[in-house]
């Protein structure tokens, strides 16, 4: 949310006044983005990337605040998990060789924290879901002890008024409640922004609906969940049944849609209506006002802060959302959530290539695609994406007018190719750092050798070897780990002989 709040108790007052200022912010913002020239500017991608914290057994250690804290850099900050870690980059020009600028910064910040956890007997661990979890491991103690955490978990609870329910599909199905939305911990991701002018956000923001689906679907990384094997990218059904507000409903025809999902449909104008729906949809979890005149400092000519929106707006995570940033002259981004955290930066930035230079191909002809692409089919896309990674059927739209086809994701991605890098050329991406990362993406896609694959393969191979499934996740993760250390992307990593111990 990138805005620190002080308290985690609020009263019915502070709902309707927080309700009352975000209304003020969104006419504020409406008067901002139709301003001329407003959001112009150079082009640029930044990045955040999620980690787990593990002790010497491999099992989630609550020290991410200390180490936060002893980093004292404000690219290094806690997450909703006491066992999480998150750092940031800065914003660097999509021109010329973003990816190795955004490489360098966070190979420095991830040694950082090495440095910080290696101090407390501590690892680092980039995976989106940790194969070691237990049941234990989650409770009202695995949330960060600070107000915005506590505040946030204090609000999903009111809302939900019921326990929440988790249940996934697969080849072992899990289901489960919790009283409390700590398994929301439970996931980390690596999260890329994209700088966008107002008038080309809607483009924008369509393509990387559309694109979202193909490139999660080779970027898979948690196929387990509390020792079940479930989805290739399990943390996508986690996440949202673990921070699901809405009371249940069993009787009902409807549901509002879930605070955590993929979206309610293709943007018509602009980036405005994404903050209405948000607005109007969900309700408050941190109605902490500030005293800014927004509307007056827009019709002044100012940037106003949207205190309360930017606040109210980082409490609803769609996979793909808007961000209003004040800073400077101000401007509009697309975070761009559903990239999972791992295996190794270079895989990382592979995926984040992929989905970029797909996202800069597709924007200029959306429009013409869209209406014979229902938004209904970019949703399944991107469910069946996360279920079955490279064997998922796709729906994919084949040329304007025409009926979209099925293809499998892996047969897609490499078609897709081409375009994704002349993608990111056309955009100023230097030919050379382009292809060098979707050579790495081609080649893991060829092999089918995901993050998720081979954790499975590792998996089946050591409990070939007598090993309990809780001692074989072990196994696997300390193997993941020292992979990840070599610097060696995912697809050439080598996979435990079947009945190895």
């Amino acid at each position: 949310m990138g805005i620190e709040i002080q308290q985690d108790h609020f009263k019915t007052v502070d709902y309707r006044l927080f309700k009352t200022r975000l209304q003020q912010n969104l006419a504020a913002l409406e008067m901002v983005l139709a301003r001329p020239g407003f959001g112009h500017g150079e082009a640029t991608i930044g990045a955040e990337l999620e980690m787990f914290l593990v002790d010497r057994e491999a099992r989630p250690v609550p020290i991410g605040a200390e180490i936060a804290r002893a980093a004292a850099s404000p690219m290094i900050t806690p997450e909703m998990g006491a066992f999480d870690i998150e750092l940031s980059t800065q914003p660097v020009p999509l021109a010329g060789r973003p990816l190795s600028a955004l490489r360098e910064q966070m190979r420095a910040t991830v040694e950082a924290i090495r440095e910080r956890a290696a101090a407390r007997g501590a690892r680092v661990v980039p995976v989106s879901i940790l194969p070691t979890f237990q049941r234990r491991d989650f409770s009202p103690a695995t949330i960060t002890n600070l107000p915005r955490y506590r505040a946030l978990a204090a609000g999903l609870c009111r809302l939900r008024r019921a326990p929440f329910h988790i249940r996934i599909d697969g080849a072992e199905p899990l289901e489960l409640t919790s009283d409390d939305p700590a398994m929301e911990a439970a996931n980390t991701a690596f999260q890329i922004h994209l700088r966008a002018t107002p008038d080309a956000f809607a483009r924008l923001f369509n393509a990387a609906m559309v694109m979202t689906a193909p490139a999660l679907a080779a970027a898979c990384n948690s196929p387990t969940f509390l020792g079940h094997r479930l989805w290739h990218e399990t943390r996508v059904a986690v996440f949202k049944q673990a921070g699901d507000d809405r009371p249940p409903a069993p009787g009902a025809d409807w549901k509002m849609p879930a605070r955590i999902g993929f979206g309610t449909g293709w943007v018509r104008d602009g980036a405005a209506e994404l903050f209405m729906e948000s607005v109007a949809l969900h309700e408050p979890i941190l109605p902490v006002c500030g005293d800014e005149d927004v509307v007056g400092c827009a019709r002044a000519g100012g940037i106003p802060q949207l205190h309360e929106l930017r606040l109210h707006h980082g409490t609803v995570w769609n996979w793909n959302r808007p961000v209003y940033d004040p800073a400077g002259d101000g401007h509009l981004r697309i975070e761009l959530r559903a990239l999972p955290s791992g295996p190794t930066l270079d895989d990382m930035l592979a995926n984040g290539s992929y989905l970029l230079g797909g996202i800069l191909a597709l924007a200029p002809s959306i429009g013409e695609l869209l209406p014979s692409f229902p938004f209904e089919l970019a949703v399944r896309n991107f469910y069946h994406a996360a279920h079955y990674g490279l064997d998922a059927e796709l729906v994919w739209p084949a040329v304007p007018g025409a009926a979209p086809r099925c293809v499998r994701a892996r047969d897609l991605l490499l078609s897709l190719l081409p375009r994704v890098e002349e993608g990111l050329v056309t955009a100023g991406v230097d030919g050379d750092e382009a292809r060098h990362y979707l050579r790495i993406f081609e080649a893991r896609v060829a092999r089918g050798i995901t993050g998720a694959t081979w954790q499975l393969r590792a998996l089946s191979a050591l409990e070939m070897g007598s090993a309990s499934r809780e001692e074989a996740l072990r196994k696997m993760l300390e193997r993941y780990m020292a992979e990840v250390d070599s610097g060696a992307p995912v697809h050439a990593w080598g996979t435990p002989r079947a009945g190895a111990t």
